[in-house]
């Protein structure tokens, strides 16, 4: 993310399932299920151009962002999202976050 006041935005594609960000050429996204009050967090993709850049983390906060707007619990099946959690209890603490419910064959 090049600009240095330039923030990129994540946009939430409820259609598609998945937090998007587009940022210099490069994309990146959280693919995640909504499913009896819960967020599963699926799968992060993130772009090499954007690689540690903090691209995944922004996704993963859209997450939380979204998971608070519709009093969601976060299920984060994925391992990056997973590991981020853990990583920043600070953000992880804003919301419910469910670390124990086995991931599923999808």
């Amino acid at each position: 993310m090049s600009g240095a006041d330039e923030t990129p935005t994540v946009r939430d594609d409820r259609a598609g399932q998945r937090f998007v960000l587009e940022q210099d050429g490069g994309a990146g996204e959280l693919a995640y299920e909504v499913e009896d009050g819960r967020l599963l967090l699926l799968h992060t993709e993130v772009a090499d151009a954007l690689r540690g850049q903090g691209a995944g983390g922004l996704l993963v906060r859209a997450a939380l962002a979204r998971a608070r707007e519709d009093n969601l619990t976060v299920v984060p099946w994925c391992p990056y999202a997973r590991r981020w959690l853990h990583e920043h209890p600070d953000a992880a603490g804003t919301v419910t976050v469910d670390y124990h419910t086995p991931r599923r064959n999808l």
